[in-house]
């Protein structure tokens, strides 16, 4: 199957980069290019797009309220968000996960690397570097992000435990070691079982809690308390 992907970036000559390097791989096309986030979301529906680049910062409807959108609207529920952006270490990439992104990359990233994302995120799994997994994300989410009110309330811990109640204690195991940027095949080496069976463990969970895809887990995990950031 060809994947549809979508170009949104406010930056012409970028769209136009990306456009070529997606064109030139067999198993997928470029459907649409938007210059904002409101364009990203009607061609999303319209093209019925597969995997979205969304910048971030966008002129209008940004990338973050694009998402939004489009996780909310049950007819998009199979389109995968990749955002991106041009500092990796950014308050906005968890703002994004929360969002529903499955993920992000900066725009700095070799060809293979953007090529591999987006197959990822068609695959429906999560796009989570190691700066960001083990790094940011524990720093905004879980010592408060800045004043923007990035990181988990008061009341977050509360809201997941009912949930993180059903779940098996392997499945909490291999939550926290997804909280932990490690891949299906890291924790099955760890666990001493196979991949098959870890990805059944990450599904239920996902499946408890809500979760939208893998990128959501890792957010919850933090939010939730049930992993607690180790500070520099």
């Amino acid at each position: 199957m060809t994947i549809r992907v979508l170009l949104a970036d406010d930056q012409a000559l970028l769209r136009s980069a990306f456009k070529v390097l997606v064109d030139s791989e067999p198993d997928m096309e470029v459907v649409g290019e938007a210059a904002d986030g409101a364009e990203a979301v009607a061609l999303a529906r319209s093209e019925r797009a597969d995997v979205v680049l969304m910048d971030i910062r966008m002129p209008g409807t940004d990338g973050l309220a694009a998402t939004r959108m489009i996780s909310a609207d049950p007819a998009l529920s199979a389109v995968r968000v990749v955002m991106l952006t041009t500092f990796e270490v950014d308050e906005y990439v968890v703002q994004s996960l929360r969002a529903g992104a499955s993920g992000f990359l900066g725009k700095g990233a070799e060809p293979d690397e953007l090529l591999n994302a987006i197959r990822i995120a068609a695959a429906g799994e999560a796009l989570l570097s190691p700066v960001a997994t083990k790094g940011l994300i524990a720093k905004f989410l879980a010592q408060g992000g800045s004043s923007d009110g990035i990181g988990a309330g008061d009341g977050d811990e509360g809201a997941y435990s009912d949930r993180l109640s059903a779940l098996t204690g392997r499945e909490r195991e291999v939550l926290v070691l997804v909280a932990g940027g490690h891949s299906n095949d890291e924790i099955a080496e760890r666990l001493e079982v196979s991949p098959l069976t870890v990805k059944t463990h990450v599904n239920r969970a996902m499946a408890k809690l809500g979760a939208r895809d893998r990128a959501q887990l890792v957010v919850i995990a933090y939010e939730s308390g049930l992993v607690r950031p180790r500070v520099e």
